[in-house]
């Protein structure tokens, strides 16, 4: 569910990331360097960033001293060869969050992920409480009291995504990229449908909202 960039210039680096992240359930975009990377943050959202240091055109000091002047707290992680204290340090003065030393091991690397995931205060635990409403990933059930809702699974992680981020903005392609796959020919008229249904079913349900943000997207609305 959560979405990881991976930044680095080798194309087997990538390879071997992306396969490990996403053999931890992981949807991964890949980008060769800093200004792809932020390219790619313009078309989607993502949730944490796996930073190489040293990349052509934009290095990873360079595009993380970009992302925390935008006021922008994506969790980055920053991978280098380099080993010593004063690289570590100009790594975190320029504002990465966490900083790991190359050959990279897996097991480590994934619990640096989690635990900076959890710092970010994303729903790890995999349900979402909103007052007496309990929004329960595994099952894909929303329960309010002794009423519980079954939902079909498109339409739960369409709900779960927004309410994971509430306030936040959501394109119609982003929630398409994120929840259908940016490789589906479905179209994005399909979001729209998913989310009169969501409105429809959650209709008088006072701890939540889902709202339109006219010519932008949607967003979840906690009302308690």
């Amino acid at each position: 569910m959560f979405h990881i960039l991976v930044a680095d210039d080798d194309k087997n680096t990538r390879k071997y990331l992306s396969a490990v992240l996403e053999a931890e359930g992981y949807t991964v975009s890949v980008a060769e360097n800093g200004e792809e990377a932020l390219a790619i943050m313009d078309r989607e959202y993502i949730d944490l960033v796996v930073l190489d240091v040293m990349m052509p055109k934009m290095d990873g000091y360079t595009f993380t001293k970009e992302i925390r002047e935008s006021n922008n707290n994506l969790p980055i992680l920053m991978v280098s060869a380099k080993q010593l204290p004063s690289d570590r340090h100009k790594g975190f003065l320029a504002g990465s969050d966490d900083y790991i030393t190359k050959p990279i091991d897996e097991t480590e690397m994934i619990l640096r992920i989690k635990a900076l995931l959890r710092r970010a205060q994303i729903a790890n635990e995999r349900k979402i409480v909103i007052g007496d409403v309990i929004i329960d990933y595994d099952s894909m059930c929303v329960t309010r009291g002794e009423e519980t809702q079954q939902l079909p699974q498109k339409e739960f992680q369409l709900l779960y995504k927004l309410l994971s981020y509430p306030g936040k903005i959501f394109t119609r392609i982003q929630l398409m990229d994120e929840i259908w796959g940016a490789e589906s020919d479905t179209g994005w008229e399909t979001v729209t449908v998913h989310i009169g249904r969501l409105r429809k079913r959650f209709d008088g349900w006072n701890e939540f909202e889902i709202e339109s943000v006219r010519g932008l997207g949607y967003k979840a609305v906690k009302k308690v």
